[in-house]
Order: C-alpha cells, then sequence, then structure tokens
C-alpha cells in the first residue's frame, strides 16, 4: 500500500499510517472531560491532531518522538489540516522505513557541513577565522548542528533544517554584500553563521521536535550569546592573545537583534549595517523557504490559490495549474 504523507493529507479523508508523535498534551475540555492534543510528522510536514474522550491511559502509550500508528480522519480546521484520531499506537521503530521521515540525507548534510567549513576557513579576519575554527573543531557540537531543525513548526523544520537555513544564509549574505561597500562582508557572514545557534539548546530535537525549558525561559538569542563567549574565551586560549572587544560586541550584536523588532523577541533592534542587513537577509530566507512550502503543501491542485492561512493573515497566488 503507498504511504500517506502528512504532505499529501486532504480534507474529509480517512487515514491509517505510522507518523512520529511529539507534543503530546492531555487536556480538559470546558465539561471536564479529557482530550489528547499532539503534533504528528514526517518528512514532508507536520500537522496538528486531537483525540477525544482520551485517558491517562492512552497518553502513557507512547512517548514523544516514538513511531505511531494513528487510525482517523482529517478535516479542515481555521484554514489548515488537522487529524481527529480515533486510535493510536506505539510502533516499534524496525517496522519504520527511515526515508519517509528525513527530508535531507547523510550525503546532503555532508555537503552542507563541507560548505559551512570552507567558507569560515576563507576568512582573511584572522579573528573571525580562529573563532570559526573553534566551532568546527568542537564535533560533539557539529554533530547537534547537523541535526537540528531551526524550528519546530516553522521554516526549516526537520532534521538538519537549522544547517540548510544557516549555510543557504551565508552565500545569502555573500551574495548581497559586495552591492553595499561600507558593509563589513565577512562579518555579515560569521553573523549569518552564528545567529542561530542558540537553536541548538533551544530545541529538543533527539526524540520529535519541541522546546527544552531554558528555550522557553531563555529564548535562543540570548542563549547564542552565550555560547559565542563560551566560544570566544576557547579561541583567546588557543591563539594565546585577546579577541576584540568592539568585534566581540559586533558580533553578539547582530545575534541579539536578527529578529529586528522588540515586538519580534529581539531584545535590541539592528543598530549597525550589518546587524540590519543579516535581519532582512534572515527574514528573506525563513519568508520564500516558509511561502514555498504553503504552495507545495495547498490541498486544492485545481485552484489558482492556496486557501487563506491565519498564521500569516492572507492566502497565496499559485498561478494556474501545470498541464
Amino acid at each position: 500500500m503507498t504511504r500517506r504523507s502528512i504532505g499529501q493529507l486532504g480534507e474529509n479523508e480517512s487515514i491509517q499510517e505510522i507518523y512520529i508523535a511529539s507534543n503530546k498534551q492531555l487536556r480538559p475540555n470546558r465539561q471536564g472531560n479529557l482530550y489528547l492534543q499532539l503534533q504528528l510528522s514526517d518528512k514532508t510536514g507536520n500537522v496538528n491532531a486531537m483525540m477525544w474522550n482520551a485517558s491517562d491511559a492512552v497518553y502513557r502509550k507512547f512517548d514523544d518522538g516514538d513511531y505511531v500508528r494513528i487510525q482517523g480522519n482529517s478535516q479542515l480546521y481555521n484554514g489548515a489540516i488537522q487529524v481527529i484520531v480515533t486510535h493510536v499506537e506505539k510502533v516499534d521503530a524496525a517496522e519504520v522505513d527511515d526515508n519517509d521521515f528525513v527530508q535531507l540525507g547523510s550525503t546532503q548534510l555532508d555537503q552542507l557541513q563541507a560548505e559551512l567549513a570552507q567558507t569560515v576557513r576563507s576568512f582573511k579576519n584572522i579573528h573571525l577565522r580562529n573563532l570559526g575554527e573553534c566551532f568546527l573543531i568542537d564535533e560533539p557540537f557539529m554533530e547537534r548542528f547537523g541535526r537540528a531543525p531551526a524550528g519546530v513548526k516553522q521554516h526549516h523544520a526537520y532534521t538538519g533544517g537549522l544547517l540548510e537555513h544557516v549555510v543557504n544564509l551565508m552565500k545569502l549574505c555573500a551574495a548581497v554584500a559586495p552591492f553595499y561597500p561600507e558593509i563589513d562582508s565577512e562579518l555579515l557572514v560569521f553573523g549569518a553563521f552564528v545567529h542561530d545557534l542558540g537553536k541548538l539548546d533551544e530545541l529538543n530535537y533527539d526524540r520529535g521536535f519541541s522546546y527544552s525549558d531554558e528555550g522557553q525561559l531563555v529564548g535562543h538569542l540570548v542563549m547564542g550569546v552565550s555560547i559565542i563567549e563560551r566560544k570566544i574565551a576557547e579561541a583567546e586560549k588557543l591563539s594565546g592573545e585577546s579577541f576584540p572587544h568592539d568585534l566581540a560586541v559586533r558580533i553578539k550584536h547582530m545575534v541579539v537583534s536578527h529578529h529586528g523588532k522588540l515586538e519580534f523577541g529581539s531584545p535590541k533592534v539592528p543598530m549597525t549595517l550589518e546587524a540590519l542587513a543579516l535581519h532582512y537577509l534572515d527574514s528573506l530566507d525563513a519568508h520564500v523557504h516558509g511561502f514555498g512550502k504553503l504552495l507545495a503543501d495547498d490541498m486544492n491542485p485545481d485552484s489558482h490559490w492556496t486557501i487563506f492561512n491565519t498564521q500569516i493573515g492572507r492566502k497565496l497566488y499559485k498561478g494556474p495549474p501545470a498541464e
């Protein structure tokens, strides 16, 4: 039987399939009856799911990150597909084809790692190159970097998504910087490298995708600054000389300001040219990727438009269907 991936789910379909479960919560409704809320995912995306009249016994059948076989039906809710589950059971990982759940293969991840290393090691600024090398030679750190998603639900929300986003953004910064000679191009590209490194600790990704306690309490911008400060200390120890204070401050400013606005979670707004450029280019890469996924996942293949998406407050134009 052909697998029914999440990206293929339409409205009012009967579903019997294996997915990864995460973010499970047992909640009471207004009448005090319990229901189970969870997220189901595979390599094509994720979908919210609900199971009415659940119980603690059902909740304890599986853990976040487990493969589960679900039975249920899909429905449209607030412009998005959700699944109403009628039965759920844990599935042994040996029964599952990993290729159904991995968007980036090992060869692609190795290539991205190689591109990252080549760019960092080509910096002419010796301080940026030495600091970057402290990340590259940290094998446990780079292993986690290769597995982390860039988010739980939004852009690049899959294993290796953070690495892909960072490498794409570094190339984007390198391509744009020559048009603005007043920008320090190497500093901008280095900012792209480190801007989201806090997500390695902000997110849990060993078993499904979720936020860590520290991630929810502190957030990846502040956590990223802590990582950079530790690596600067390592760079100073290895090189035997102090890291330039102004350069360290400029790097940390790019990290804490890259969301652009205080209401978007940035402790500071961009106040250097490099921070300003990083904010807009990061937003460009994230939004183009996210919009592309909405277009690809839209469940009305014969329509010129996607359904209205409440998260972005609009529908997207797809153009006439391909003939």
